[in-house]
């Protein structure tokens, strides 16, 4: 274990499954203390929570949805009143939805809600964080590869979203940068994670064709990038985009 982040609290929203979970053991490997969001898999969340203790960290889940806006300043307030700051945040909480723009059956209502979660939900949550994390602190959020390229149909609406993302953390660090607070994005390409994984393993040629290296990427690589930009490596990357994506982007 590193003590790279050891006295710092981080907060990895929708840190029960997927990338958020190995976000969440990366920053504990480092020495960090996390508290995690989940909506629905309280159990999922606690067995995270006592693998992150079981590395000699402070480790909480506190149950928040994303979706509802009103819920992101009762999140920053328990995690304050839990582990006494707030270091680190990374926005990691997210769904993917697909639909063609013109399909006369395309699921409006839950591209709308991917709105709310993916972005609404996101500042709203920096928004509840901003005022309270110290001097250096740091903001992650996750986009996605798609958020500047889009090579196939389907995904308007969750390219979109990631976009607008890159566009939010590059306004939030001009807001913060005074405070040396610094604000990242990480967008990873096509990982094993529950949104992706049915895709991942079924991928016709032409979409690794797009990738320089031939696979898709693990998410210990992408939670690895996530510690960099929370560690004291990273103090002058200020509004980085980090593309984890084996090259999709080239």
């Amino acid at each position: 274990m590193s003590n790279n982040l050891k006295g710092k609290v981080a907060l990895v929203t929708g840190g029960s499954r997927g990338l958020g979970a190995a976000t969440a053991a990366a920053l504990a490997d480092q020495g960090a203390d996390v508290a995690i969001s989940y909506v629905a898999s309280a159990d999922k969340a606690e067995a995270v929570v006592a693998a992150l203790r079981a590395k000699g960290v402070r480790a909480h889940a506190f149950r928040s949805d994303q979706a509802d806006t009103a819920a992101a300043r009762p999140l920053i307030e328990q995690v304050v009143a839990h582990f006494g700051t707030l270091d680190i945040l990374v926005n990691n909480a997210a769904i993917a939805v697909q639909g063609l723009t013109d399909d006369p059956a395309l699921d409006t209502a839950s591209l709308d809600r991917q709105w709310q979660i993916n972005v609404l939900g996101a500042v709203a949550t920096t928004r509840a964080a901003a005022p309270v994390l110290p001097e250096g602190g740091r903001i992650i959020f996750i986009g996605s590869g798609l958020g500047s390229r889009v090579p196939f149909a389907g995904v308007a609406d969750y390219a979109g979203t990631k976009a607008a993302i890159v566009g939010y953390a590059r306004g939030v660090q001009r807001d913060l940068g005074p405070r040396n607070i610094t604000v990242s994005v990480v967008q990873p390409g096509i990982m094993p994670t529950d949104m992706a994984a049915a895709a991942a393993e079924q991928l016709p040629p032409a979409i690794m064709d797009l990738h320089a290296i031939r696979r898709i990427a693990t998410l210990e690589e992408v939670a690895a990038a996530v510690c960099f930009l929370a560690g004291p490596h990273a103090g002058y990357m200020a509004g980085a985009v980090l593309d984890v994506a084996g090259g999709f982007q080239v």
